[in-house]
């Protein structure tokens, strides 16, 4: 009895793998195996002209991290980026979720409407803004028109990293606002009704009820806001072209890896090194996000 059960174990989970064959070759050849073949490529001076060849150099790629003048600009400006983007978008797509939660005239028009910029691409919504920032676009226009003064958002070094956060800010809210939106629903109304009998006011309520409530989901928002943010790309190698300029003021560590490992060919292990570091960065800040939630929970 028991040979015949092992063997209709063993035959029911060979059915099992070899329904999940396909997917696991997707994610051999696509995901596991550049990933290892990059941890690989870290370890080595890689030459791809000519005759391909791969030189073991131990940690001298990750050494010279530490000396590379270039990926300290794009690590602070990436870090910049991340603490300003990060909190800014998540409290305002929580503001935006609870505002159109209320009840308000025209809640679904503005539901649309607040979504919209999710679905245009990165690279035309760049486009766009890029020509909103132009000396004569639209932006300094208007801000001609009420009096303030105008910029040069391109490419003014102090500003042009700012104008991409500004974008990405407008841009990636609405996608989380409709996280928020959803979870708002799940909240049971008796709490607020509760606090009415308390006599608390609508801020008191969205502070100590909505906010405790949507902890999970704001983990949740600022974890892929972290993970997003560090791999800023598109956006920055659009408004530069490719260059992270001006003066590197919008190098960002991905457009840096991306320069080392396509634009200086003899450098794809030093790339491969940089990448590495940024997923270990990535990783931590990850790790360190959800120990925080996992306290806010318990307490």
């Amino acid at each position: 009895m028991r040979s015949k059960s092992s063997k209709k174990m063993l035959r029911e989970t060979g059915q099992g793998y070899l329904f999940m064959s396909p997917t696991l070759l997707v994610l051999i050849l696509f995901i596991i195996g550049p990933i290892f073949y990059a941890i690989f490529l870290a370890f080595h001076k890689v030459q791809l002209l000519g005759t391909t060849s791969f030189q073991f150099v131990g940690f001298d790629n990750f050494i010279h991290i530490l000396d590379d003048h270039r990926a300290k600009i794009a690590l602070w400006n990436t870090a910049k980026y991340v603490l300003i983007v990060v909190p800014c978008q998540t409290i305002l797509a929580l503001v935006l979720a609870a505002s159109l939660n209320a009840g308000l005239k025209g809640e679904k028009f503005f539901r649309i409407v607040y979504f919209l910029p999710t679905l245009t691409s990165s690279a035309v919504l760049t486009l766009i803004f890029m020509w909103m920032y132009n000396q004569n676009g639209l932006i300094n226009k208007v801000l001609e028109f009420i009096g303030l003064p105008t910029y040069n958002w391109l490419n003014d070094p102090s500003i042009a990293l700012n104008s991409i956060m500004g974008m990405n800010i407008w841009s990636t809210a609405p996608f989380y606002m409709v996280i928020y939106l959803a979870a708002l629903q799940n909240i049971p109304d008796s709490l607020y009704e509760a606090a009415e009998l308390d006599g608390a006011n609508a801020i008191q309520k969205f502070f100590y009820i909505t906010v405790p409530q949507l902890r999970p989901v704001t983990s949740f928002v600022i974890i892929m806001g972290l993970i997003g943010t560090f791999q800023l790309f598109d956006q920055s190698y659009i408004f530069s072209a490719g260059s992270g300029g001006p003066n590197n003021s919008t190098l960002t560590v991905v457009l840096l890896i991306y320069q080392y490992a396509f634009k200086n060919l003899g450098t794809m292990g030093y790339a491969a090194a940089l990448a590495f570091t940024l997923a270990i960065v990535i990783l931590i800040a990850t790790l360190i996000q959800r120990k925080f939630s996992k306290e806010e929970s318990l307490y």
